[in-house]
């Protein structure tokens, strides 16, 4: 999800598929155009998500103790500031994201009675922190704004891809929690690689590079497995996330209760107060 990014239950039985191709001779040809294009039959079709204007998420993150690509949580080098103790488990955060065509974000989060906030209005950024007892609206800073704008529109990345100047190649075949997946290889504008792992037989993501995080001094990769897909208004989206960092042991988790395809957002909720 976008810083959210974003965000259970499956109904694959009634998936389109797009081609459950099983037998790999089937398969062995396929490219990575043939591979984006059952991709997003298995998630709804392109006419479908390009009639899609907003989205809305709502569930609970874990506040899991480093600096998310999604909105920072309380962690330990933090918790002084907070107004209260940080919990010895992982706390379960309840959220609300909404996102607008082109890029406009709005990330609800709660903690202890306060309300975060973290918005992008497709240009500009704001936040509010409550939790580090900082209540005043403030800018994002340089590298926010960045990731804010590298961060796919609401339909992911391999949705129009090429309009959007991404140019996608076939990067071999992995393994994903078991399953046989195409590995495919996205170079956007600025040159920057991001990889997208799709499942072979379903046609879905299960994984997807995410902004690498600067830990103890160190740059780590991130990879983000999507899982738990649930049919909504016709449309495939995952409903859990669960964030890997390279070196920390535990993972950070996103369920996902309720989404809604184009609730009706105004215009105040991606503004900046005043």
């Amino acid at each position: 999800m976008q810083r959210s990014t974003v965000f259970s239950l499956c109904a694959l039985a009634a998936l389109p598929l797009a081609g459950t191709l099983a037998q790999g001779a089937a398969n062995a040809g396929i490219s990575a155009a043939q591979i984006i294009d059952r991709n997003i039959s298995a998630r709804g079709g392109l006419s479908a998500w390009r009639a899609v204007k907003t989205l809305s998420w709502s569930g609970t993150m874990e506040a899991g103790g480093n600096a998310r690509s999604t909105l920072a949580v309380p962690t330990a080098r933090t918790r002084a500031a907070m107004p209260a103790p940080r919990p010895q488990e992982q706390a379960q955060l309840p959220f609300v994201m909404q996102m607008e065509r082109p890029r406009k974000s709005r990330l609800e989060l709660q903690f202890h009675g306060q309300t975060a906030l973290q918005v992008y209005d497709g240009k500009d950024g704001w936040k509010v922190r409550p939790y580090l007892n900082r209540h005043e609206v403030e800018s994002y800073t340089a590298d926010e704004l960045k990731l804010a704008a590298q961060q796919p529109d609401l339909d992911g990345p391999l949705v129009d891809y090429a309009a959007k100047g991404i140019s996608v190649t076939l990067d071999g075949r992995d393994k994903v929690d078991g399953k046989d997946t195409y590995k495919l290889a996205l170079t956007y504008k600025d040159k920057r690689v991001q990889h997208v792992w799709v499942d072979s037989q379903t046609f879905l993501e299960v994984k997807i590079d995410g902004a690498p995080r600067r830990l103890d001094g160190r740059t780590h990769p991130v990879s983000v497995y999507m899982r738990d897909y649930k049919n909504v208004s016709g449309l495939l989206m995952p409903t859990v996330y669960e964030t890997d960092v390279e070196g920390v042991s535990s993972r950070e988790k996103i369920s996902i209760d309720k989404i809604v395809v184009n609730p009706a957002l105004t215009a105040a909720a991606f503004a900046k107060p005043k």
